[in-house]
Protein backbone atom coordinates (compact mmCIF):
# COMPACT_ATOMS: atom_id res chain seq x y z
CA UNK A 1 0.00 0.00 0.00
CA UNK A 2 0.66 3.28 -0.73
CA UNK A 3 2.83 5.21 2.28
CA UNK A 4 1.07 8.41 1.77
CA UNK A 5 -2.19 7.52 1.93
CA UNK A 6 -3.11 9.45 4.58
CA UNK A 7 -1.28 12.70 2.95
CA UNK A 8 -4.11 14.93 1.20
CA UNK A 9 -3.77 15.20 -2.31
CA UNK A 10 -5.04 18.23 -3.58
CA UNK A 11 -8.88 17.81 -3.36
CA UNK A 12 -10.43 17.35 -6.25
CA UNK A 13 -13.72 18.97 -5.54
CA UNK A 14 -13.48 22.75 -4.72
CA UNK A 15 -14.11 24.33 -1.64
CA UNK A 16 -17.55 25.71 -1.95
CA UNK A 17 -18.55 21.59 -3.08
CA UNK A 18 -16.73 20.12 0.09
CA UNK A 19 -18.29 22.76 2.70
CA UNK A 20 -22.47 22.51 0.86
CA UNK A 21 -21.57 18.24 0.93
CA UNK A 22 -20.40 18.58 4.47
CA UNK A 23 -23.21 20.48 5.71
CA UNK A 24 -25.84 18.74 3.31
CA UNK A 25 -25.01 15.31 4.97
CA UNK A 26 -24.83 16.56 8.50
CA UNK A 27 -28.87 18.34 7.55
CA UNK A 28 -29.77 15.45 6.43
CA UNK A 29 -28.76 12.92 9.15
CA UNK A 30 -30.08 14.99 11.93
CA UNK A 31 -33.49 15.25 9.50
CA UNK A 32 -33.10 11.03 9.75
CA UNK A 33 -32.25 10.63 13.46
CA UNK A 34 -34.62 13.51 14.84
CA UNK A 35 -37.47 11.59 12.62
CA UNK A 36 -37.36 8.48 14.80
CA UNK A 37 -38.34 10.08 18.28
CA UNK A 38 -40.23 13.33 17.39
CA UNK A 39 -43.68 14.53 18.03
CA UNK A 40 -45.24 16.18 15.40
CA UNK A 41 -47.26 19.45 15.53
CA UNK A 42 -51.25 18.75 15.22
CA UNK A 43 -53.96 20.95 16.06
CA UNK A 44 -52.82 21.87 19.51
CA UNK A 45 -49.08 21.91 19.68
CA UNK A 46 -46.59 23.25 17.66
CA UNK A 47 -44.40 19.96 17.75
CA UNK A 48 -41.93 19.28 20.45
CA UNK A 49 -38.14 20.38 20.31
CA UNK A 50 -36.90 17.78 17.68
CA UNK A 51 -39.43 18.21 15.51
CA UNK A 52 -37.87 22.29 15.20
CA UNK A 53 -34.91 20.67 14.98
CA UNK A 54 -35.94 18.30 12.05
CA UNK A 55 -37.82 21.37 10.49
CA UNK A 56 -35.06 23.87 10.93
CA UNK A 57 -31.88 21.44 9.86
CA UNK A 58 -34.51 20.36 6.40
CA UNK A 59 -34.97 24.30 5.64
CA UNK A 60 -31.22 24.59 5.89
CA UNK A 61 -30.42 21.10 3.79
CA UNK A 62 -33.13 22.75 1.20
CA UNK A 63 -31.01 26.00 0.82
CA UNK A 64 -27.48 23.80 0.57
CA UNK A 65 -28.85 21.61 -1.61
CA UNK A 66 -30.23 24.42 -3.79
CA UNK A 67 -26.44 25.92 -3.45
CA UNK A 68 -24.89 22.55 -4.16
CA UNK A 69 -26.73 22.51 -7.78
CA UNK A 70 -25.20 26.45 -8.18
CA UNK A 71 -21.84 24.92 -7.31
CA UNK A 72 -22.07 22.07 -9.69
CA UNK A 73 -23.28 24.25 -12.49
CA UNK A 74 -20.74 26.97 -12.48
CA UNK A 75 -17.52 25.44 -10.71
CA UNK A 76 -14.33 24.67 -12.54
CA UNK A 77 -13.26 21.51 -11.07
CA UNK A 78 -15.01 18.45 -10.20
CA UNK A 79 -17.71 16.30 -11.54
CA UNK A 80 -19.69 17.53 -14.14
CA UNK A 81 -23.25 17.96 -14.51
CA UNK A 82 -23.64 15.73 -17.07
CA UNK A 83 -21.61 12.73 -15.42
CA UNK A 84 -24.06 13.24 -12.35
CA UNK A 85 -27.17 13.25 -14.73
CA UNK A 86 -26.06 10.61 -17.67
CA UNK A 87 -29.88 9.56 -18.36
CA UNK A 88 -30.34 12.04 -21.79
CA UNK A 89 -27.05 11.11 -23.02
CA UNK A 90 -26.21 7.46 -25.14
CA UNK A 91 -22.94 8.44 -24.65
CA UNK A 92 -22.75 8.48 -21.20
CA UNK A 93 -25.79 5.41 -20.69
CA UNK A 94 -23.21 3.52 -22.78
CA UNK A 95 -20.85 4.30 -20.04
CA UNK A 96 -22.46 3.71 -17.19
CA UNK A 97 -23.80 0.35 -18.66
CA UNK A 98 -20.02 -0.87 -19.42
CA UNK A 99 -19.28 0.47 -15.63
CA UNK A 100 -21.63 -1.96 -13.94
CA UNK A 101 -20.74 -4.32 -16.07
CA UNK A 102 -17.41 -4.11 -14.02
CA UNK A 103 -18.65 -3.37 -10.82
CA UNK A 104 -21.05 -6.74 -10.93
CA UNK A 105 -17.91 -8.63 -12.18
CA UNK A 106 -16.28 -7.56 -9.26
CA UNK A 107 -19.29 -8.00 -6.92
CA UNK A 108 -19.11 -11.67 -7.89
CA UNK A 109 -15.58 -12.43 -7.23
CA UNK A 110 -16.31 -10.64 -3.56
CA UNK A 111 -14.40 -7.47 -4.00
CA UNK A 112 -14.44 -3.86 -5.27
CA UNK A 113 -13.30 -2.20 -7.77
CA UNK A 114 -10.17 0.35 -7.21
CA UNK A 115 -12.28 3.68 -6.29
CA UNK A 116 -12.20 5.80 -9.83
CA UNK A 117 -13.87 9.52 -9.05
CA UNK A 118 -14.01 9.58 -12.95
CA UNK A 119 -15.90 6.21 -13.04
CA UNK A 120 -19.94 6.47 -14.51
CA UNK A 121 -21.51 3.94 -12.01
CA UNK A 122 -20.41 6.23 -8.72
CA UNK A 123 -20.81 9.31 -10.61
CA UNK A 124 -24.65 8.70 -11.17
CA UNK A 125 -24.89 7.33 -7.84
CA UNK A 126 -24.25 10.28 -6.64
CA UNK A 127 -26.41 11.84 -8.60
CA UNK A 128 -29.12 10.36 -7.69
CA UNK A 129 -28.63 10.53 -4.46
CA UNK A 130 -28.30 14.89 -5.06
CA UNK A 131 -31.47 14.17 -6.24
CA UNK A 132 -33.23 11.88 -3.94
CA UNK A 133 -32.01 14.57 -1.05
CA UNK A 134 -33.17 17.72 -3.11
CA UNK A 135 -36.77 16.18 -3.66
CA UNK A 136 -36.85 15.43 -0.04
CA UNK A 137 -35.58 18.75 1.19
CA UNK A 138 -38.24 20.68 -1.16
CA UNK A 139 -40.96 18.61 -0.20
CA UNK A 140 -40.84 19.46 3.47
CA UNK A 141 -39.73 23.39 3.05
CA UNK A 142 -42.76 23.19 0.52
CA UNK A 143 -45.43 22.10 3.72
CA UNK A 144 -43.62 24.37 6.03
CA UNK A 145 -44.48 27.35 3.56
CA UNK A 146 -48.09 25.87 3.29
CA UNK A 147 -48.43 25.80 7.27
CA UNK A 148 -46.75 28.98 7.78
CA UNK A 149 -49.89 30.25 4.62
CA UNK A 150 -52.33 28.84 6.52
CA UNK A 151 -53.22 26.79 2.78
CA UNK A 152 -52.83 23.83 5.02
CA UNK A 153 -53.52 22.89 8.81
CA UNK A 154 -50.26 21.52 10.79
CA UNK A 155 -51.28 18.11 10.66
CA UNK A 156 -50.00 16.53 7.37
CA UNK A 157 -52.57 13.38 6.90
CA UNK A 158 -53.19 13.31 3.21
CA UNK A 159 -50.82 16.63 2.25
CA UNK A 160 -49.28 15.40 -0.88
CA UNK A 161 -46.42 17.21 -0.23
CA UNK A 162 -45.82 15.46 3.63
CA UNK A 163 -46.82 12.49 1.62
CA UNK A 164 -44.14 12.75 -1.03
CA UNK A 165 -41.90 13.78 1.77
CA UNK A 166 -41.94 10.85 4.03
CA UNK A 167 -42.25 8.26 1.38
CA UNK A 168 -38.64 9.59 -0.13
CA UNK A 169 -37.19 9.64 4.04
CA UNK A 170 -37.18 5.85 3.30
CA UNK A 171 -35.25 6.15 0.21
CA UNK A 172 -32.73 8.64 1.97
CA UNK A 173 -31.98 5.76 4.92
CA UNK A 174 -31.36 3.45 2.22
CA UNK A 175 -29.07 5.58 0.30
CA UNK A 176 -27.45 6.73 3.23
CA UNK A 177 -26.48 3.47 4.78
CA UNK A 178 -24.94 1.90 1.37
CA UNK A 179 -22.99 5.40 0.30
CA UNK A 180 -21.49 5.62 4.07
CA UNK A 181 -21.05 2.20 4.32
CA UNK A 182 -19.35 2.04 0.56
CA UNK A 183 -17.18 4.99 1.71
CA UNK A 184 -15.85 4.04 4.75
CA UNK A 185 -15.48 0.46 2.98
CA UNK A 186 -13.20 2.25 0.31
CA UNK A 187 -10.93 3.90 3.32
CA UNK A 188 -10.20 0.93 5.25
CA UNK A 189 -8.83 -1.10 2.40
CA UNK A 190 -6.92 2.50 1.47
CA UNK A 191 -8.42 2.84 -2.08
CA UNK A 192 -9.96 6.61 -0.95
CA UNK A 193 -9.08 8.38 2.06
CA UNK A 194 -12.33 10.03 3.74
CA UNK A 195 -10.71 13.34 5.02
CA UNK A 196 -10.16 14.30 1.15
CA UNK A 197 -13.70 15.11 1.07
CA UNK A 198 -13.88 15.95 4.24
CA UNK A 199 -10.99 18.64 4.33
CA UNK A 200 -12.45 22.21 4.62
CA UNK A 201 -8.76 23.90 3.61
CA UNK A 202 -8.20 25.40 0.35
Amino acid sequence: MPSDFYVLPEPRHNRATRLLHAGLALAIVSQLLTSLAMQGPDDVQAGDILFQVHRYSGLAATVMAFGLWLTILFRLRGTDLGALIPWVSVRRLSALWQDIKVHGRAALNLRIPAHDPQAALPSAIHGLGLLLVSAMAASGAVYFVQVGLGLHSAEPDGMIAMTVHLALGNLVWAYLIVHAGLAVLHHLLRSMSLATMWSLGK
